[in-house]
């Protein structure tokens, strides 16, 4: 989503990866490809983005099969109510993530956490279906689409329970389990990644 967009989506843990390939192909989903994706996290000295519930990405990406795509810098303002996680967005394409990196510093932000996770991007009807792999916390999928009606329509024929959703980040799932398993690391990578 680019602009002044509203990101709309449902995440699932516990992924069934297989199952649901299966399900998208019979429901007649378009594969598009699989990345392996390097998500910075940026906020100022006074954690003043996260304290606000919102979020400034730098996301790198290297396509392992499929189209090629641009890194893109993200601003996530904080989640609203409902059912499904949404939150305004507004994306940007970018050629260079290092100097988008050097510009972010310039500007009094700094890196507090960076994670690497394989994405395999499906797209059914208007949605897209994200089959994620994420180190320490397993695989996902999620559902992002233009309206809550979309959403739940995919979620629907791929048999995700709505009442199963969860609203929290990647970001926040890492973090939380990184401090209950004692670990102080802000990086967290792919280890074979390919």
């Amino acid at each position: 989503m680019s602009g002044g967009a509203v990101e709309m989506e449902a995440k699932f843990g516990e992924a069934d990866f297989e199952l649901l390939r299966r399900r998208l192909r019979e429901s007649g989903a378009t594969r598009l490809g699989r990345v392996i994706e390097t998500n910075r996290f940026y906020d100022r000295a006074d954690g003043g983005l996260q304290a606000a519930g919102c979020g400034l990405r730098l996301r790198e990406l290297r396509v392992l099969d499929g189209s090629p795509r641009a890194a893109t810098i993200t601003f996530k303002g904080p989640l609203q109510a409902g059912p499904l996680k949404t939150r305004p967005e507004c994306e940007l394409e970018i050629l260079d993530a290092g100097r988008a990196g050097e510009l972010l510093a310039l500007l009094g932000f700094s890196e507090f956490f960076c994670f690497q996770k394989c994405r395999e991007t499906w797209r059914s009807d208007a949605c897209l279906v994200e089959l994620d792999e994420v180190p320490v916390i397993g695989r996902f999928v999620e559902v992002e689409g233009p309206s809550r009606e979309s959403v739940e329509q995919v979620c629907g024929r791929l048999e995700l329970p709505m009442a199963r959703s969860i609203r929290a980040s990647y970001l926040g799932l890492l973090i939380s389990a990184l401090r209950d398993r004692g670990e102080a690391t802000r990086c967290v990578k792919i280890e074979n990644a390919g």
